[in-house]
């Protein structure tokens, strides 16, 4: 780990950082602890950061073309205003709160917004993921325990994702006039304990970007599922990598700290921290929600 590429731009000490996103218009990095719970926004350019409280676990969000969020918290998806302040429920929770909540998501190129679930006790695949249409949860996939890994191919024909405790990301062939996933494949699978596929992006070249919870790595697969390159991240636990900065060149990676041991705590003091590197290959603009 001493060897990494990644610095703590963001020592956040956050219990579980989650979905990092790039504001263009902004310059600054949106990110979420679902367990504070809070929305917050990471300027770098002064390196402070503002957390906006959320009244319940927040598994994810998208920035809106109009200004503000659609947040994923657990007992709905919301539209926020750009504080932060909850304006409305747009669907209810499609699942018992007591032992799911929303997880990863994040918005397509035509403006939809997509959110996975999770079963927080990991004892079936009662998970899914949900595409939103207009006041309404749509259900696309569907027998995952941690919905997670979503991202699509910079010509929009190719939907990845992935279940972490199955330990495999997959491929789909993409409709994006109707939003409709099909012909699923794998495009990598893993075998050890600790190589559990988590958040994700992908660059201008087509290759996925994943972070490997308890694993304390990235990985950059090509389209083929060839691993390209593997980097470790100075934290056991990174959650998910976004491209930014003003030219997309700069790779952050969130991270998470709970329930994690006092000894690896120890060699790893800034866990629950923001981490970035210089990429060669820049990422993609994120899409703006339509909602």
């Amino acid at each position: 780990m001493s060897e990494s590429p990644f610095t703590c731009v963001l020592d956040a000490r956050a219990s579980l950082g989650e979905c990092p996103t790039w504001s263009v218009a902004e310059q600054a990095l949106y990110w979420v602890d679902i367990h504070a719970p809070s929305l917050n926004r990471y300027d770098p350019a002064v390196g402070s950061n503002h957390a906006m409280p959320m009244p319940s676990s927040i598994g994810c969000f998208g920035l809106r073309a109009r200004g503000g969020f659609v947040v994923a918290l657990r007992d709905g998806v919301w539209l926020a205003d750009a504080s932060g302040r909850l304006e409305r429920r747009m669907a209810g929770a499609p699942y018992d709160p007591h032992h799911h909540r929303f997880n990863d998501g994040r918005v397509d190129a035509r403006g939809r917004f997509w959110v996975g679930t999770m079963n927080e006790r990991r004892d079936a695949p009662s998970g899914a993921l949900y595409r939103l249409d207009g006041e309404r949860l749509t259900r696309v996939l569907g027998d995952v325990t941690v919905s997670n890994g979503l991202a699509w191919s910079p010509d929009g024909r190719t939907m990845y994702h992935a279940d972490t405790p199955a330990h495999v990301v997959r491929a789909y062939d993409f409709d994006a006039g109707s939003g409709t996933p099909a012909r699923p494949r794998e495009l990598a699978r893993w075998r050890g304990e600790t190589d559990r596929p988590d958040g994700a992006a992908v660059d201008r070249d087509g290759c996925y970007w994943v972070a490997f919870f308890r694993g304390g790595k990235v990985l950059r697969i090509d389209p083929n599922g060839r691993v390209l390159r593997e980097i470790a991240v100075p934290a056991m636990c990174p959650t998910m990598p976004a491209f930014g900065g003003p030219d997309l060149r700069t790779l952050y990676v969130t991270s998470a700290r709970a329930d994690r041991p006092d000894d690896e705590l120890a060699r790893f003091p800034r866990s629950g921290g923001i981490f970035a590197m210089t990429v060669d290959v820049p990422g993609l603009p994120e899409p703006l929600c339509d909602a």
